[in-house]
């Protein structure tokens, strides 16, 4: 046994040890009559569910969690809505996505209880694109001239209206290139980097490990990371079944073990054993090498780039509880992308829609409990770093008619 690894398992026995003697009581009765099924996808920002599983956080909180690895987001999606999950770790966008009919039955509510993190995905493109480097607009030149000679570019994403896709259209619109003119592909995260050793697509936007797996392999280069397109935007939420949102006391618990998790996984020392413990092959199944340096916010980016630093940026997962407030605005932003990219015909009821998805009263409830200041900025102006834009989500009209995409 390695010295790493029975200092987890020391870690994880004290923890559990003081964690048993401090339970609280209210926790305690909300203990399910049946185990909780929470899904993750194989992705680095799966740690807060997976640690608080391994550190004994759900049972501090006095409910009994299986954690279920999923094979894509329509699979995560599928098992909320039927009740075989009762809650998961999910893309921000999905629930948005679901209700207004991109990417489920229209309608369907998937409440959103907190955000999970922030930062950490990236674009990385093959390694034709190497030029280019970090310059989206020198990418988008690249992708131009293609186009222009019959050789459009492929690029997958991995749910329709999820993070991922936006910030691939974002990223294209940024670039001078109209998303019409290439392909859009959705893939699952963890066959990202197979598919494009194969050519089955000349970039992707996924979360990590998989932008630093395809550099390790030699088969691309990671040309952005999500921080740099937006820094400090949300990424996965805890996304609950609806019938499993009613159990307030179930949920509360749940959170307060994340919370806990996030906490821990945000004081960085940590994130070497949480990077050997998420890289098994029943979590992320990848190297844990790779998912520690782009942790830490040490990236290899691969190309021309190389070696850079994200600090204060890199995936953050508490900040101190600024990460997890599931904001109306930031939803907002999102049902504004939909209608900008021509996903959605018609604009949304904008505030309707968040309502009833954003379950921050909740939030509030459980950040108060867990002595968590909570932020106050659910209907602040966003800035988006890669452009400099502002978004009022008060009025997202304007921003969509002030921003067309390119011809």
């Amino acid at each position: 046994m390695t010295h790493d690894r029975r200092s987890f398992l020391k870690l994880a026995a004290s923890t559990a040890a003081v964690t048993a003697a401090t339970t609280l009581p209210q926790f305690a009765r909300a203990q399910a009559k049946k185990p909780i099924n929470i899904g993750f996808i194989a992705l680095t920002d799966c740690a807060s569910i997976v640690m608080a599983q391994e550190l004994g956080y759900f049972k501090k909180y006095g409910v009994e969690v299986n954690v279920i690895k999923q094979a894509s987001w329509a699979a995560t999606r599928d098992g909320l809505l039927s009740g075989d999950l009762q809650a998961a770790h999910c893309l921000f966008g999905m629930p948005l996505s679901v209700y207004t009919g991109i990417g489920g039955p229209a309608g369907k509510e998937l409440p959103i209880a907190m955000i999970l993190d922030n930062n950490g995905q990236g674009i990385a493109l093959e390694n034709s694109f190497k030029a280019a480097g970090g310059d989206p607009k020198a990418a988008g030149e690249m992708i131009r001239k293609l186009v222009a000679s019959g050789k459009a570019p492929t690029f997958a994403v991995t749910f329709p209206g999820g993070t991922h896709d936006i910030w691939m259209r974002y990223w294209l619109a940024n670039a001078g290139v109209n998303q019409s003119k290439v392909g859009i592909i959705t893939v699952p995260p963890p066959q990202m980097v197979a598919n494009m050793k194969v050519g089955n697509m000349d970039g992707f936007c996924v979360g990590e490990p998989w932008p630093g797996v395809a550099v390790q392999q030699g088969i691309g280069f990671t040309h952005l990371t999500t921080q740099q397109l937006w820094r400090n935007h949300p990424e996965k939420a805890l996304v609950l079944n609806k019938e499993f949102s009613a159990r307030r006391d179930e949920v509360k618990a749940v959170m307060r073990a994340v919370l806990d998790a996030s906490a821990w996984l945000d004081s960085l020392p940590n994130r070497r054993q949480a990077a050997k413990v998420i890289s098994a092959s029943k979590y992320v199944n990848a190297s844990a090498d790779v998912i520690e340096g782009r942790l830490e916010g040490k990236y290899d980016m691969g190309g021309i780039i190389g070696n850079k630093q994200f600090l204060g940026d890199q995936m953050m997962f508490s900040r101190a509880g600024q990460t997890n407030l599931p904001r109306h605005g930031h939803a907002i932003w999102f049902l504004a992308q939909y209608v900008r990219f021509g996903l959605l015909k018609t604009a949304p009821d904008y505030q309707a829609v968040a309502e009833k998805l954003i379950m921050d009263d909740l939030y509030r409830e459980v950040a108060k409990e867990a002595g968590l200041k909570v932020p106050n900025d659910d209907m602040a102006t966003i800035k988006t770093t890669i452009d400099g834009w502002t978004f009022d989500p008060k009025n997202p009209a304007a921003y969509i008619k002030a921003h067309p995409l390119p011809s």
